[in-house]
């Protein structure tokens, strides 16, 4: 009787990840201890957070009345679209009379949003350690704390280890809830002296401060591009050793103007060719109907929104593919950029601009230096911009992971500062 199989090599399967995981987490190193909330230093408790203080509810503030005054208020939506992980400016601001109706909050408060879309942001929090008068409005949970060091709570509240029990206590589907009740009973690692609190909520505060001096400059820099393309798409400023004279052009006249074949189904994500489509990001295809240089336009979606590329391409039948340039084509590309949408209507008061209509394209007018050298000066000028822009926001979103990779190892205690 033979066993199928036998001559060949025994198979050493992978571990799966939860097992690697739980073999990781054995394997404690001195100094340490496992925990529910994971591996922490031995001198650090596990609490819950109702044990840190009183809770307490905002109360509601309509979005009509979150511009009705000059005192400031946080709305339970800002918690995810306006703030990180501490409250340093505010979005909204309601009269004195709508005060009396709402929460105020007092320095030091943590903040949780009570309602949203997905469990896995529920109850973000956002610490309020501002002295000015300011109010909470409705399906925010407001966490008192009596002991700890709210600094600290505010980057701690939102980490990994936080949220995901966050998520697991979260109620209902569409919109999902968290309660004053459910959020008390989160479990976190507190390290037992403020002065440790405090020392990793100022490396992370610092490095928050790096990223709004990022920011700022990156701010900066577009409002100089955007006065740059102002000036020199129109001539009012010519670089030097330029003087000659400036045309109307139509896009129709400086390059050919057509459209892609392809439905959106038809595109294959593992395929060889970029297949251009109406979306910001391209997906792929396995077939090519276009070869060379191009600028592609969505026709519909995102209407107006700008693609370039150079090789073999497919495109959706609402996107507009210009090719066979007789101007530079960067020049050109600046001055879509700059133009087009506004040319439109696109953003104005009552517009609702569905697509891009072929004559819409074709018409399309812009100034431009008969001297294509002045031309592809003017492009390599903003280009140069744009690329110390994108070396700006590349330092940035680095400089955002460094944070995230921060905070895992400080709030766990992996790292200790004292």
């Amino acid at each position: 009787m033979s066993v199928a199989g036998m001559n060949e090599p025994l198979a050493v399967r992978e571990a799966p990840a939860s097992y690697l995981i739980e073999l990781a987490e054995q394997r404690v190193r001195p100094g340490y201890k496992q925990t529910e909330v994971g591996v922490i230093p031995e001198d650090w408790e596990v609490v819950s957070i109702g044990s840190l203080g009183t809770f307490s509810k905002g109360q509601g503030i309509r979005k009509d009345e979150a511009a009705s005054g000059g005192i400031p208020c946080v709305r339970y939506g800002e918690i995810y679209t306006h703030y990180d992980d501490h409250v340093r400016s505010f979005n909204s601001f309601i009269s004195s009379e709508v005060a009396k109706s709402s929460k105020r909050l007092r320095s030091g408060d943590l903040l949780f949003a009570g309602s949203g879309e997905t469990k896995a942001e529920i109850g973000k929090c956002v610490a309020f350690l501002d002295d000015r008068e300011a109010y909470a409005g409705g399906d925010i949970v407001i966490l008192s704390p009596v002991k700890g060091y709210s600094p600290f709570f505010g980057y701690l509240f939102n980490a990994p280890i936080i949220a995901r029990q966050k998520a697991s206590k979260g109620q209902g589907d569409a919109v999902v809830h968290i309660s004053a009740t459910a959020l008390s009973s989160v479990k976190i690692p507190l390290p037992p002296t403020k002065a440790e609190q405090e020392a990793i909520a100022t490396a992370l505060s610092d490095v928050d401060a790096l990223l709004a001096k990022l920011d700022q400059l990156i701010a900066k820099k577009r409002d100089l591009k955007q006065a740059a393309m102002q000036q020199l798409l129109t001539g009012s400023t010519r670089l030097p050793g330029f003087g000659g004279e400036w045309e109307v052009r139509r896009l129709g006249d400086v390059c050919r103007i057509t459209t892609g074949k392809k439905d959106v189904n038809e595109g294959n994500p593992t395929g060889q060719y970029p297949f251009f489509t109406c979306a910001r990001e391209n997906t792929f295809s396995d077939s090519y109907s276009f070869d060379g240089e191009a600028i592609l336009i969505a026709g519909n979606g995102e209407v107006g929104n700008l693609g370039y590329f150079k090789g073999k391409f497919e495109a959706y039948q609402r996107t507009y593919v210009l090719q066979g340039f007789t101007a530079n084509v960067s020049y050109l590309w600046h001055q879509l950029s700059a133009h087009l949408v506004k040319s439109l209507g696109i953003g104005t008061i009552g517009s609702s601009i569905p697509y891009i209509k072929m004559e819409n394209l074709v018409g399309f007018e812009f100034q431009s230096p008969l001297d294509k050298g002045e031309q592809t000066a003017i492009a390599t000028t903003l280009s140069d911009m744009d690329a110390e822009i994108a070396a700006l926001e590349a330092r940035r979103d680095k400089t955002r992971d460094l944070k995230q990779g921060m905070m895992q190892e400080l709030l766990t205690g992996r790292i200790r500062l004292v």
